[in-house]
């Protein structure tokens, strides 16, 4: 196969990743050009990466997952991206498969990547995310990020696409307590999503969705495989769609109640 030198940047946004943000960047030491948005991190991460001698850090506000994203990818002065989460690691084979796959002027603008779930240390099999995947590799002239989603952000891309088949890693659980702030942070922005989309709370889903969704991911999804780790995982992710619907009616309370303010 005819392959050309085509440089890579790699892109990351972090707050408070210490203690995973190092094996990511360890993972993505090929790429030609390594980027760093980091939202004013408390824990150690930005004098890590700001130390790094192969990163570029820069400190910008936390707004949502979109327009971070958005903002790193303008970043990056390489037209191929490898936009990664912090706690995300590619292995020596994804690696491998990354490179061959640029170097050959593919026809695909971008690639999905398949994931492989780390429950701490531990792989998480099931749980609803077996056939979870992402696009983590594109081109920055083909793509953009839409701005309809504020969290789980959406990839628009402009050409074809293509799947790699080596999977990334990801250590989505860390401990209880973060994994659970992250579902209720993801809760309240699905709210806000859904507010601006002018979808309106109601009890039936309040109750249902979160119920369909521990249903769905640990009986259906054979989350139950995975044991007490499928548990805790779909109880969480459950929680996330339950404050969602918590927040979307406070959102809705706080209107009427400007609307009741303003009225002559």
């Amino acid at each position: 196969m005819n392959q050309t030198k085509e440089k890579i940047t790699a892109l990351v946004i972090t707050f408070n990743e210490i203690g995973y943000i190092e094996k990511c960047i360890a993972s993505v030491s090929f790429a030609d050009e390594i980027i760093v948005v980091d939202s004013y991190s408390t824990d150690g991460t930005y004098e890590y990466l700001l130390n790094h001698p192969k990163v570029k850090v820069i400190q910008h506000p936390f707004k949502n997952f979109t327009a971070q994203k958005a903002f790193t990818l303008k970043q990056a002065t390489n037209d191929w991206v490898l936009f990664l989460d912090a706690d995300e690691v590619v292995s020596q084979k994804l690696k491998e498969e990354i490179l061959e796959t640029v170097g050959s002027n593919p026809e695909p603008v971008a690639y999905w990547f398949y994931r492989k779930f780390m429950f701490q240390n531990k792989i998480l099999r099931f749980s609803g995310w077996q056939t979870d995947k992402n696009y983590r590799l594109f081109r920055k002239s083909k793509a953009n990020f839409s701005d309809k989603k504020l969290v789980h952000e959406t990839l628009v891309v402009n050409g074809q696409s293509g799947i790699l088949n080596e999977r990334l890693t990801h250590y989505c659980y860390k401990n209880y307590d973060d994994y659970k702030a992250k579902m209720l942070t993801y809760g309240r922005l699905k709210a806000k999503e859904s507010f601006f989309m002018e979808k309106r709370f109601n009890y039936f889903f309040l109750v249902f969705k979160p119920t369909w969704k521990f249903f769905n991911h640990y009986f259906l999804r054979l989350g139950i495989l995975d044991g007490h780790k499928g548990m805790v995982i779909c109880y969480l992710n459950a929680l996330s769609d339950l404050e969602r619907y918590k927040e979307l009616k406070k959102l809705e309370k706080k209107n009427e109640l400007a609307y009741y303010l303003v009225m002559p």
